[in-house]
């Protein structure tokens, strides 16, 4: 059986390649300061965002709240980050950083930037606006179709 859609003409996997392509050059970028690029993430996230929940970084990470567990207990167990109960809800655990934590961050982040700013580079400023609005596009109307 032959499929009704060539792969070349499916947008998905010029999407699944691309984001292929980033992670690699995230990883390598990441690797040196001992992260992976899901911890590089929650770092990133916990930077902008002291003391949130894994609940919510699991959300904003788009991993599953046990994949977000295993990572910040990798974390942990590291010593790059800490989890401590919330002051008035005893079941959630706050995160922080903690200073060996915050420099792996720095360390990671400086690079992560370079590959950002590459991507970057390779559009003129309103290539990058279309891709982007092009990008949230396929998001809305891919999370529409989960309903």
């Amino acid at each position: 059986m032959t499929s009704s859609l060539p792969v070349s003409e499916r947008l998905g996997s010029h999407i699944k390649r691309a984001e292929q392509a980033l992670n690699a050059a995230k990883l390598a970028a990441v690797k040196p300061a001992g992260l992976t690029v899901a911890q590089y993430a929650a770092l990133l996230y916990l930077d902008e965002k002291p003391g949130i929940s894994a609940a919510a970084l699991a959300r904003l990470c788009g991993v599953t709240p046990p994949t977000m567990n295993t990572v910040l207990k990798n974390l942990q167990e590291r010593g790059l980050i800490e989890r401590t109960p919330h002051e008035w809800h005893k079941n959630v655990l706050e995160i922080t950083f903690t200073e060996e934590g915050r420099a792996a961050m720095a360390a990671a982040d400086r690079r992560a930037v370079r590959v950002e700013r590459a991507l970057a580079d390779a559009f003129t400023d309103d290539e990058r606006v279309t891709l982007a609005a092009l990008l949230d596009r396929c998001v809305t109307l891919l999370d529409a179709t989960r309903d």
